[in-house]
């Protein structure tokens, strides 16, 4: 118990004197920037439902690039995170893997859009390659985090009555793990319509592009109308992947 305090108290003297270096305690600054704030929030009223028809083609390209980004990110990390699994593959092949999934993930998603932009030239191509390649490394490490929670038991059972790497992934760990596999698909899906909204700042498609024009002329309230359809767009998918999982994961116990 007496450990617990110590512990806890280190950690908030040290969040308490990273914040005084950040400005968090800056009395003055933040006063300033709540005034600003305000300002900024007032320039917004009311939304210009004007720009609905560009707005909503600019989206509906955002969701486009999701979509298509997180179904490629999905087909690759897939295999590369089996062949992380320590389980199932001997060293060097796991620690390579996870290599790999760690390089990919240690890019931004808005770097992988630049890097593709530079590639492939503007558009949304770019930015669904950006999009799918960040999916790589995070669902890969996600997914061999996962595959390595297989129970060893029933793995060292199917594999003592012969059965090979292919049978121990299709029979044993892919069953045990599609829940999971398909709540992190959902999720990663979600982020990516979120995150995705702002790679037409780099040229990489979507409504990002739209979203710079306003913010550069200083059109706030067709700024507020971009805001207000992507929130409904988050709000939607959110309901969506809600009732996939119950209507599907849940069922399946």
């Amino acid at each position: 118990m007496k450990r617990d305090f110590w512990v806890i108290g280190l950690v908030s003297l040290l969040q308490g004197v990273v914040l005084g270096q950040l400005g968090f305690f800056d009395v003055q600054r933040l006063g300033k920037g709540l005034l600003n704030l305000g300002r900024f929030a007032g320039e917004m009223v009311p939304p210009d439902m004007g720009v609905l028809p560009v707005a909503g083609k600019a989206l509906l390209e955002t969701v486009q690039m999701s979509f298509a980004g997180t179904v490629l990110g999905f087909l690759v990390s897939l295999p590369l995170s089996i062949l992380g699994t320590r389980r199932l593959f001997p060293e060097p092949v796991p620690a390579l893997a996870r290599l790999i999934a760690a390089a990919v993930r240690t890019i931004p998603v808005l770097l992988w859009a630049i890097i593709f932009v530079i590639l492939v030239g503007l558009g949304p191509l770019a930015g669904t390659l950006g999009i799918a390649v960040y999916t790589v490394g995070y669902l890969a490490k996600i997914y061999a985090e996962l595959f390595e929670g297989t129970d060893p038991e029933v793995l060292e059972a199917v594999r003592g009555v012969g059965a090979s790497r292919l049978h121990l992934v299709r029979f044993v760990v892919l069953p045990e793990g599609a829940n999971a596999l398909v709540a992190q698909l959902l999720f990663m899906l979600e982020y990516n319509i979120r995150a995705s909204s702002v790679l037409g700042f780099v040229g990489a498609g979507g409504i990002g592009f739209v979203m710079q024009v306003y913010l550069q002329t200083l059109d706030y309230q067709r700024l507020a109308t971009l805001l207000l359809l992507i929130l409904a767009v988050v709000l939607v998918m959110d309901g969506i992947s809600g009732w996939l999982r119950k209507r599907f994961l849940l069922a399946s116990h």
